[in-house]
């Protein structure tokens, strides 16, 4: 069995709650073993042998049946993360400040419209760079007034995401080493 960590977007926000507790039970109800959680927006990893991509389709399909809203879920695995985690362009920088680092992580590769899309949003200080399936983030001035949110980057790249930021990105990379 390989550990995954699977990443939840939609949930415990505009009143798509879901207990972290009955999270776990539906992993566990799923065959997915050694689910755990880290915080309370949807970040659980588990031990199961199929391929990342399966398992997100059936993590969502019990997710439609427990939530009210949609909730769209990513897999990685640990070696995945870690490429992720090694290659942020924005680390190689001097004096930057980690805190202001986010990765928004893809159901599958942008295109190239879809880049020049986001390239295209007026962004002030914040910027990004994308690498495979992921785009890097950083906003100085904080995630939550930036333009690069989630939903502008889901639309302009026609393509499923959901972000999280530099310290939740390497604290589940962590949690999978234990």
């Amino acid at each position: 069995m390989t550990t995954h960590i699977a990443l939840l977007r939609g949930i415990n926000v505009g009143g798509n709650t879901l207990r972290m507790e009955r999270l776990r039970v539906l992993f566990a109800e799923l065959g997915l073993a050694d689910a755990r959680t880290y915080a309370q927006s949807g970040n659980v990893l588990f031990a199961a042998a199929r391929p990342p991509v399966e398992l997100a389709a059936l993590i969502e399909a019990r997710l439609a049946r427990e939530t009210r809203l949609p909730v769209s879920v990513l897999v990685r695995t640990p070696a995945q993360l870690e490429r992720i985690l090694a290659a942020n362009p924005f680390l190689k920088e001097p004096g930057i400040d980690a805190r202001k680092l986010h990765v928004t992580f893809l159901s599958g590769r942008p295109s190239k419209p879809g880049l020049t899309a986001l390239g295209g949003v007026k962004s002030g200080a914040d910027r990004w760079q994308a690498a495979g399936m992921e785009v890097y983030l950083h906003c100085p001035d904080g995630y939550g007034r930036s333009k690069l949110n989630n939903t502008a980057i889901e639309r302009l790249l026609a393509i499923r995401a959901t972000t999280r930021n530099w310290t939740t990105a390497r604290a589940l990379y962590d949690m999978s080493l234990e």
